[in-house]
């Protein structure tokens, strides 16, 4: 019994030696840049609106709040490829993809590999 006694005064004293007992105060650097750059959150999702165009496929496109981006896919449950543009107002461009249209629009213009070129309406 004296032996645990002595076995356990070691370990919870070798545990206790590990302390760092430094000052240590969360304070921000002052020449940190990250500390002093903005915060910029992603844009949240505006609208998400399901095309159907004219070869009879389906197109779902969920636009974001930055009117410069927005995420489609051609499976209800697939993967989104993210189309952006460097302004509102300009088509949206990404992997094999491109877009023109508004979330506030009823129809959109969309060039895809293997389908052209085709306009897709709500």
């Amino acid at each position: 019994m004296t032996c645990i006694k002595i076995v356990v005064s070691l370990v919870a004293a070798a545990a206790l030696a590990g302390c760092n007992k430094d000052n240590q105060t969360a304070t921000p650097d002052a020449n940190n840049a990250v500390a002093k750059a903005p915060v910029v959150l992603p844009p949240s999702i505006a609208a998400s609106k399901t095309y159907r165009c004219g070869d009879n496929s389906v197109v779902f496109v969920d636009w974001l709040t930055d009117n410069k981006t927005a995420n489609v896919r051609t499976d209800a449950t697939g993967s989104p490829t993210q189309v952006v543009s460097a302004e509102a107002g300009k088509p949206l461009t990404g992997t094999g993809l491109s877009l023109t249209g508004t979330a506030a629009g009823s129809s959109i213009t969309l060039e895809r590999a293997g389908h052209g070129t085709q306009t897709c309406h709500v």
